[in-house]
């Protein structure tokens, strides 16, 4: 079984992936459209 402690760990880890994927998505999309934009 895993301690308490890499369970903790983990978890706080995991949080920190899950923010910055939230706000990494919509800033590649965004990002995106404005290539698009600037090629077309």
């Amino acid at each position: 079984m895993a301690d308490s402690q890499d369970i903790k760990s983990n978890e706080k880890t995991y949080g920190g992936f899950i923010s910055m994927l939230k706000w990494s998505v919509p800033l590649i999309a965004i990002l995106v459209l404005i290539v698009l934009v600037i090629i077309t």
